[in-house]
Formats: C-alpha cells, sequence, structure tokens
C-alpha cells in the first residue's frame, strides 16, 4: 500500500507524519497524539490550510510543506495525579485556584460542544477521545457536586447563608432546598400547636421506635415533646417560641448527607430520650444532667460533612488546621452548637443564671466531643475502671456515665428492630463508600471499612457490634440491669443476623467458584 507524508505545524513547531493508507485510524490519530505530547484522552483538533476541521484518520489527504495543516490539543487529561492536586488546592482553601478551575470545566465543556458539533457535522461520527473526555468532565464536576456541603472551604454556596458563590449554577437545587425547609417550617408551626397524642408518647420512650414513619417536621415536633414530658420546659423557663425557634435553627444547620443528618439526629436524640425513662436517670442525675443529655443529643452532630476526622486531617482541611488535628468535628459540632444559642431568638438557657449555663456549656462540650470514636477505649476503660464502686453521688463518676451515654446513644442503630436498623446501615455505607471515593481522588489514604470494594454488610457491622457496641452496651447494662431485655439483646441478635448473613456470601462464593472450576480429572479441568 502507497505511504503517505502529512506536514503540520503544532505549537509554531513544523512536524510531519509518515502513514500507510491502510493503517488504522486510530493508529493515525496515536501518531498525531504523540507528535502533540498529548495524553490519551486529551482531544486533538486538525485545521486545514482553510481553516475547517479535519479528521484524523487514514482517509487524511497528503499536502506539502507549504500546505500544512495546524494541530491543536484543546483539552487537558484531569489525571489521578492532576486531580489530586486540585483537591489539595481546595482542601487549602486556594480561592485562585478554584477560580481557575471553576473557569476551565466551563470553558472546557464549551469547547467539548464546539467540536461535537463540527467533528459530527464534518464527519457523521463520534470519535471516542471525545466522549471519553466528555464523560471524565461529568465525573469530575459530580466528584465536586458530591463535597458542597463543605461550607467551610468557601468553594461552595453556604446552604444557612448564600454567601459565596459555586463552580457553576446551582441556583436552582439551592432554592428547592430553601423551598422545601420553609414547607418544612409552615407545617413545624402549624404542627405546634397541636397535641401530640398519649399513644405517641408512649411509644417515644421505646427503643423501638420508628424513625422511617415521620418526617422531619413531625420530628421536630417530637424532639419539643421530649422538653415537655421531662419537665425541663417549666423547670428552667424556656420560653416555647424560643424552644420552636431553636429547634428549627438546629435543624437548618444539618446537612443534606446520608447518614450525619436530622434524622440521625433525632434518632440519636431519641434513644437518648428512651434512656432517661428505661433507666430511670431522673431518679440518678440531677434535672440540670437530664437537659445537658438530651440537647447535647440534639446537637452532637451539626453541620456534619459526611467526612469524617480522618478525612478532615489528612485532606488539612481548615476545621483539621483550626483545632489542631484534635477531635475537629466534634469541636465544630460544640462551637455550631454554642453559636446558634448566642442568638437572642434561639438561646433556650435566656433565664438560667450565668453558674448554671456555664455547668451546661461544660457539660454538653465534654459529652459531644466524647462522640470522637477516636476517644472510645479511653472512656470505656474509665468507666469500666468505676463500676466496681461507682458512686451517682460523685460529681465526676456522674460526668463519665454521661459520656458514657452519649456514646451508647450515638452509635444504638442495632439495638432497634431490623426492619428500623437496616436502612441506616445503607446510609452509613453510603456515606463512607462516598468518603473513600473522594479520598481515592485525592490521593489519601483509605480505611479498608470504607471502601466499597473491600466491604459487605456483614463485614461492616460482625467487627463493629462484637469489639465495639457489645463491650459498651454490657459495661452499661452492668450498672443498668435493666437495659439488658429492651437494649443489649437486640444488639446479640444483629450480630447473630449479620453472623449468618457471612456465612450465607461465603457459601455463595464457594459454589460459584466450584461453578467456574468444574470438575477436574487428572489436573486437567473440563469445560
Amino acid at each position: 500500500m502507497a505511504t503517505k507524508v502529512v506536514y503540520f505545524l503544532i505549537d509554531g513547531r513544523e512536524e510531519q507524519a509518515e502513514f500507510r493508507s491502510d493503517d488504522e485510524s486510530e493508529d493515525v490519530r496515536e501518531t498525531f497524539r504523540a507528535a502533540a505530547e498529548a495524553g490519551p484522552s486529551d482531544i486533538l483538533k486538525l485545521y486545514n490550510t482553510r481553516g475547517n476541521l479535519v479528521n484524523i484518520s487514514h482517509a487524511l489527504q497528503c499536502n506539502t510543506p507549504d500546505s500544512r495543516y495546524t494541530l491543536e490539543v484543546v483539552a487537558m487529561n484531569y489525571n489521578a495525579s492532576s486531580l489530586a492536586s486540585i483537591a489539595e488546592g481546595i482542601a487549602r482553601k486556594d480561592g485562585s485556584l478554584a477560580a481557575k478551575i471553576g473557569l476551565d470545566l466551563e470553558t472546557i465543556e464549551a469547547r467539548l460542544e464546539e467540536v461535537e458539533k463540527k467533528v459530527y457535522v464534518d464527519n457523521g461520527e463520534m470519535p471516542h477521545t471525545i466522549v471519553d473526555l466528555k464523560k471524565k468532565v461529568e465525573h469530575f464536576k459530580e466528584k465536586l457536586e458530591g463535597v458542597e456541603h463543605l461550607s467551610w472551604l468557601g468553594l461552595f454556596k453556604d446552604m444557612s447563608s448564600g454567601t459565596s458563590r459555586p463552580f457553576w449554577d446551582r441556583r436552582n437545587s439551592q432554592e428547592k432546598m430553601d423551598s422545601y425547609k420553609q414547607r418544612v417550617y409552615e407545617k413545624f408551626m402549624c404542627m405546634s400547636k397541636v397535641q401530640v397524642t398519649e399513644e405517641v408518647q408512649q411509644e417515644l420512650k421505646k427503643p423501638t421506635f420508628d424513625n422511617w414513619q415521620w418526617d422531619d417536621s413531625e420530628m421536630l415536633i417530637l424532639l419539643r415533646q421530649m422538653y415537655v414530658d421531662l419537665g425541663l420546659v417549666s423547670r428552667f423557663n424556656i420560653q416555647m417560641p424560643t424552644l420552636l425557634r431553636w429547634l428549627f435553627k438546629v435543624y437548618t444547620k444539618y446537612n443534606h448527607v446520608p447518614f450525619h443528618n436530622f434524622k440521625h439526629c433525632f434518632m440519636v436524640s431519641q434513644m437518648m430520650y428512651g434512656l432517661v425513662w428505661l433507666m430511670d436517670l431522673p431518679s440518678k442525675l440531677d434535672p440540670l444532667e437530664i437537659l445537658i443529655l438530651l440537647t447535647s443529643a440534639i446537637c452532637h452532630d451539626l453541620d456534619h460533612p459526611g467526612y469524617n476526622n480522618a478525612y478532615q486531617i489528612n485532606a488539612r482541611t481548615e476545621l483539621a488546621l483550626r483545632y489542631n488535628d484534635i477531635s475537629p468535628l466534634e469541636n465544630h459540632h460544640c462551637a455550631v452548637a454554642f453559636e446558634i444559642l448566642e442568638s437572642k431568638e434561639c438561646n433556650i438557657f435566656a433565664h438560667l443564671p450565668r453558674e448554671q449555663f456555664r455547668h451546661i456549656r461544660e457539660g454538653m462540650i465534654r459529652c459531644i466531643l466524647a462522640t470522637d470514636m477516636a476517644k472510645h477505649n479511653e472512656i470505656l476503660n474509665t468507666f469500666k475502671s468505676l463500676l466496681p464502686h461507682f458512686d451517682f453521688t460523685d460529681k465526676e463518676h456522674r460526668a463519665v456515665i454521661m459520656m458514657v451515654l452519649m456514646k451508647t446513644a450515638d452509635i444504638s442503630n442495632e439495638a432497634r428492630p431490623l426492619d428500623v436498623a437496616a436502612p441506616w446501615l445503607d446510609c452509613l455505607l453510603t456515606e463512607f463508600f462516598n468518603q473513600s471515593d473522594m479520598e481515592k481522588l485525592e490521593g489519601l489514604p483509605v480505611a479498608p471499612f470504607m471502601d466499597r470494594d473491600k466491604v459487605t454488610k456483614p463485614s461492616s457491622q460482625i467487627g463493629f457490634i462484637k469489639f465495639v457496641l457489645l463491650p459498651l452496651f454490657e459495661a452499661v447494662g452492668e450498672l443498668f440491669p435493666q437495659i439488658d431485655g429492651e437494649v443489649i439483646d437486640p444488639v446479640r441478635r444483629a450480630l447473630e443476623y449479620y453472623t449468618d448473613m457471612q456465612k450465607a456470601l461465603e457459601e455463595g462464593k464457594k459454589k460459584e467458584k466450584e461453578k467456574d472450576t468444574g470438575p477436574k480429572q487428572n489436573g486437567i479441568t473440563s469445560k
């Protein structure tokens, strides 16, 4: 077959390519890609002397040094390394880089549209490189949108203040969220005038309570009911309009993330409320401590971004820098809680003496910081050392049991019926997988229990229940035996359930492997 020689310019540099007329079009494109030093996903555009776009293929017409084609590379290849550097810049709150990336994405999308039109019109087909790059740009956008709730990064629109602009226009979704919250607020205010039935009040005290049957406004009403039924409203002169405003403000500070959202806040608070009644805590703790426990439960994950402390520290986020890598999320939850209380309209403690408020602040900070799982063993071991001589009249002993109760309520989903707990596991794994995907994108360490390629439902729960939940719950059961049947037994059954599930999965894999391998004869696999 005849050999073709084509002359072209790339960045003002004169080049020439040689290929045969029967070469594959992809091989011809790779020749031009090499000349341009372009990546495998970069888009190449070739123009003739009239400025028209021509297809790079074996059908390309020969030319002369005086009639050179012009070759252009129109898009960068966002590989793992470049994405990691972008993410690192985002974590550093690099405004100039953020603006640059925002511009690049818009420019790339506009160029892609232009190239798609020209190539399709000229050639009647779409080169796969354009299709691939378009997918990569969309995927990158999705990754960036996945962290829009990290308001402190300064790159995305803050759901509460709306002070900064996103990379690309997300006003519609913001308007939808604002509209939804407004509907929640209106329904909440209307329902606040309605009395909760005795049947619901009794159900609310049980660990079996099912959150999935209630919407956000209804859960806000139930939180209000907890303060009323525990006598906290009358005891501490909490004004009802203030309590309602505070609850709704707290609601708005929970982000739309898979697990650490307002529903999780409610479930932790409901379990704390249930434990207060089940353990008869009012006979062992003073009313101020009951107030601290319930309020801490409601505030314990405020403004959670859906990315844990390990991510904050490894990604060197502003939160990690602000709190010197020491429980950055938990410190942030505390700070947001007291920022809300600084508002006169939302200060449910406004009528308390200064000394009582100081005691509440100290107690809430201690309880919320205790939810950092990095402190789990330390707190549990301290509690176990006190059990043989635990004294409810000792202030330090009460401080420890309050931390332990906060931890118990926080990780209590498996103490609930399976049909209530199972959806929560799905939510948790979704949040874990989102984080590990982002960590892979940014080149950060990935915890095995969060990696979608290594985790199954049973594998995620068996070790957690066996080595975290049961040791904690059983220790609490030594001090409060009445929780054994209501709380600990369901956790034991959950362990059996996931153990059986794991065995079934392993058996299924074994059978599948045997099926794929087939019977063997004389060392030769028969097909």
